[in-house]
């Protein structure tokens, strides 16, 4: 195995431990996200009761934004709090740098989780949120992730890359 470079040893240092602090789910196309204390994640389902119906390679079986952007982009709005629900994400994370996710797995509660890519506003964002609600996003949309492994994920469990 090759020495790691100065910069992949920091890419690799990360102790910090985030938390789970809000889950949902959407049942369908279309309707309200429905805010729950734990769920079922399955490899290639994404969440138990989630209208995600893509393939089992789907890179999108699970989203999750930061709480801490969820600020950042009532501020850019000039609003005061606004709800998780509205940011259509299947996690809000609190006290971890999703971004400092890239490129590995993560466990939350009996669940592993890779990281798959960014998470990007849509339009619906502007409806959503107002006008320049898809902009106030851009940059603060969070992350989407693969099951690797399945299992029970709750509200307040940790989130805690895998080494």
């Amino acid at each position: 195995m090759p020495e790691a470079t100065p910069m992949q040893t920091l890419l690799d240092t990360l102790p910090q431990c985030g938390r789970v602090e809000w889950i949902g789910i959407r049942p369908a196309r279309g309707e309200a996200m429905e805010a729950l204390d734990s769920v079922t994640a399955t490899p290639g389902k994404g969440l138990e009761g989630d209208r995600f119906k893509g393939r089992e390679t789907s890179k999108r079986q699970v989203t999750l934004i930061q709480k801490e952007h969820l600020h950042a982009i009532a501020s850019c709005l000039q609003r005061g709090a606004i709800g998780p629900e509205v940011f259509r994400r299947n996690m809000v994370v609190s006290g971890l740098n999703l971004l400092a996710l890239k490129g590995k797995t993560f466990r939350i509660g009996g669940v592993v989780l890779e990281y798959t890519g960014l998470c990007h506003p849509c339009s619906k964002m502007e409806t959503a949120l107002g006008a320049g609600g898809y902009n106030a996003m851009r940059g603060h949309g969070g992350i989407t992730t693969r099951v690797v492994e399945g299992g029970e994920l709750a509200l307040g469990d940790d989130v805690k890359a895998c080494l």
